[in-house]
């Protein structure tokens, strides 16, 4: 699906996390554990992330790694540090300081001691 923003009118940082998940093949899951039918979806909402919240993601000083991360060894099978665009495959409807909005529900990035994983760009290379 392509997007009506170009990449480059996007801050640097939004631009790159773009451009790595549009690299990674929405027909084949960087993770083991993640069947391509949900994966497809989740990079979709991860790429329209990027194209309309991005910009203001990065303003509010989320992070790659918050926002697209799956654990380093196990991926979406550990959740707890997973990046919220990389759990639900659900369209962000807004983001905040603390979470990321979805039509139902929230995800929150301040749980206190929070550990990321990587994100999946770099995930996925590990597996190649």
């Amino acid at each position: 699906m392509a997007s009506s923003f170009a990449p480059t009118m996007l801050p640097d940082a939004a631009a790159l996390w773009r451009s790595a998940i549009e690299d990674l093949s929405p027909h084949a899951s960087p993770c083991r554990y993640l069947v391509p039918a949900r994966w497809a979806p989740m990079r979709e909402a991860a790429i329209d992330f990027c194209d309309r919240l991005g910009a203001e993601a990065h303003a509010l000083g989320w992070t790659a790694a918050e926002l697209f991360a799956l654990h380093p060894e196990h991926g979406t099978l550990r959740i707890e540090v997973c990046g919220v665009m990389m759990i639900t495959g659900n369209r962000a409807q807004a983001v905040e300081p603390s979470r990321v909005v979805f039509e139902r529900g929230s995800a929150y990035r301040t749980k206190q001691g929070q550990v990321w994983g990587i994100p999946v760009w770099e995930f996925a290379k590990k597996g190649r």
